[in-house]
């Protein structure tokens, strides 16, 4: 198998907070091909992307908060077209934009235009989820009305599918063509359902990564929200399970 493995640095949120370009650098030893970014620590467009040719990692993709999707698009355009990113990714929704049908409906119409504006500049647009999609609200799944939406790709989450009762081999398989990026973690076993490193817990990850070759995904992303060993040797437990059992 050849699918690139990433991480996101919202994993490493206190280490990049301490050090952004240092923690780079170390994810770049461990052997990550790539990264996933969750903000850039202040650091000027110019200042990545030297960090990036400097560690040799790849920009798999950004998460970007919807506020700044609205409210700064061309900027926001500009700045990860200056660093080589193509893919930005809404990751997370408040409460008054998921609250209702009519909301999210909202949220839609926004994914939809900013989907459009990105298209032009040779961006892709995603959306990640977590497991409030997943709750009915008026017998609409919102997560289905979000990625059925032509526009808006997918970016599979399956701690969180397995999390909200779902399967994510068949999610990954029904969203083939619209999903370029999954986010990978495990979830333990004990019945906390906390978030594991991979190959730790009980979920099935290499079917998940069987399906996404299948599926042509295009980057593998290694998120893990809280880790009980620590983020920067949870990454590295994760990036060893998948490189010796997996890929």
């Amino acid at each position: 198998m050849t699918l690139p493995v990433a991480v996101q640095l919202f994993t490493l949120r206190e280490e990049t907070e301490q050090d952004f370009k240092g923690t780079l650098r170390e994810v770049a030893k461990v052997g990550y091909e790539g990264v996933e970014f969750a903000g850039f620590g202040g650091l000027t467009a110019d200042e990545v992307k030297d960090l990036l040719e400097e560690t040799g990692l790849k920009p798999a993709a950004s998460h970007v908060p919807i506020d700044q999707l609205r409210d700064n698009l061309d900027d926001t355009i500009a700045f990860h077209q200056a660093i080589g990113c193509t893919r930005l990714v809404c990751p997370y929704l408040d409460e008054e934009d998921r609250d209702s049908i009519t909301a999210y409906e909202a949220v839609i119409g926004d994914l939809r235009r900013i989907a459009d504006a990105c298209s032009k500049e040779g961006i892709s647009l995603s959306y990640h989820h977590h497991d409030f999609e997943l709750k009915p609200i008026e017998t609409v799944i919102p997560l289905k009305k979000i990625w059925n939406t032509p526009g808006i790709q997918a970016e599979i989450d399956i701690y969180w599918l397995v999390k909200a009762g779902e399967n994510p081999v068949e999610w990954i398989k029904k969203y083939a063509d619209s999903t370029e990026l999954i986010h990978l973690k495990d979830m333990t076993t004990d019945g906390t359902e906390d978030f594991a490193e991979l190959g730790t817990g009980g979920i099935d990850v290499e079917a998940c990564v069987r399906e996404a070759e299948k599926a042509g995904v295009q980057w593998l992303i290694v998120e893990q929200d809280q880790s009980r060993i620590g983020a920067m040797k949870s990454i590295k437990k994760s990036y060893e399970h998948l490189t010796s059992s997996v890929l």
